[in-house]
Parts: C-alpha cells; structure tokens; sequence
C-alpha cells in the first residue's frame, strides 16, 4: 500500500546489519501481480484537495514523506488512488487525535498496517482470541 521501506524506522530489522527481515507473508505480497480487467479510475490532484479539504502543496508534501501513494500520469502529474482521501481522512485524524508529528505519523500508519495484516492472517488460521480486536 505504502511505498515506505519494509523496516522503516528498524521496525523489522534482523539486528545484523541493515537487511530488513522477510517473512513469508511479505514474500506472498510481493510475488503477487495485480492485472486490473477494468482500468481503475484515477483522481487528480486537485480532486483529492478538493474532496479531503487539503491543500495541494500539503498533499504533496504527504506523498514526498511516503504518507500517501501516488502515481505519475503521462504528462507528469500526480494521481491517486479511489481512496487517497480516505487515507487522508486518517492521517489528520491521527496528527489531530494523537498530536503526532508528520513522522510519527508514518510510523503509526506502518503499525496499523502491521495490526491488520497479522489480524487477517489470524482469522485465516482459524485461531481466535477471546477479547476482540482493538481497531
């Protein structure tokens, strides 16, 4: 989802010099190819400022620090995904909730991400806590 390094801010790092650890869920994600039968809509930038309430230097200043994805078109401007505003939605909520910088932003967001992907592969496995999940 994110462009952001697998062991970003050493989160996942094996402790032996700087080479993030992999696991097998990170080797099946990666592995995976996406063909799209339907061209996905894509959304300028002015339309993501436009529906997230942003401004656009603020919106590319997101996607500079990797707290957004996006993707060049032909011309060279950016676009985004259906759901930017979506993520952008969360990102203000968390600088305003939390207080957090810009960069403890991403880490949180790394985080979260993490939390979903190891709850959906504890769902998949059948196994299952009694106290329900916190997000």
């Amino acid at each position: 989802m994110n462009n952001r390094p697998a062991g970003a801010a050493g989160i996942g790092r094996a402790g032996v010099g700087d080479r993030p650890v992999r696991t097998s869920a990170d080797v099946t994600a990666s592995a995976a190819v996406r063909y799209a039968l339907v061209p996905v809509p894509r959304l300028s930038l002015d339309t993501v400022a436009r529906r997230s309430g942003l401004h656009p230097d603020l919106i590319r200043r997101f996607v500079a620090l990797g707290l957004v994805d996006s993707e060049r078109d032909a011309a060279g401007h950016l676009v985004f995904d259906p759901t930017a505003p979506a993520v952008l939605a969360r990102i203000q909520r968390l600088r305003s909730g939390l207080c957090l910088n810009y960069a403890s932003i991403g880490l949180v967001l790394d985080l979260l991400d993490r939390i979903s992907l190891l709850e959906a592969a504890l769902r998949r496995a059948g196994t299952r806590s009694e106290t329900p999940p916190w997000t």
